[in-house]
C-alpha cells in the first residue's frame, strides 16, 4: 500500500512537454534518469510509470538513497549493531 501511494504521488510530480518533432516528453523532477518520450501523452505517462517502477526496484535492490515523496521514505534503513 505504501509503495502504491509512493508511485501515485511521484507520478503526480511529473512534468510533460511537446517536443519540436511532435512527440511528448515526461520526467519526474528529483528522480534522476526517470523520463519517457512517446508519440502520445497517454503513452508517455504509461512509459514514465514503467520507468519509475524499474528505477525504484533497482534503487531498493542496490540500497540507494531514494527521494522522499509526500512524507514516504522508501530508502532502506541500515541497522546499527
Amino acid at each position: 500500500m505504501m509503495l502504491t501511494k509512493y508511485l501515485k504521488q511521484a507520478m503526480a510530480l511529473a512534468t510533460y512537454e511537446v517536443l519540436e518533432d511532435g512527440t511528448f516528453y515526461g520526467e519526474i523532477p528529483g528522480f534522476e534518469g526517470v523520463y519517457a518520450n512517446e508519440t502520445t501523452l497517454e503513452a508517455t505517462k504509461e512509459q514514465l510509470q514503467e520507468v519509475l517502477e524499474g528505477w525504484l526496484i533497482l534503487g531498493l535492490r542496490l540500497q540507494h538513497q531514494l527521494p522522499i515523496v509526500d512524507g514516504i521514505n522508501l530508502t532502506p534503513q541500515q541497522k546499527i549493531a
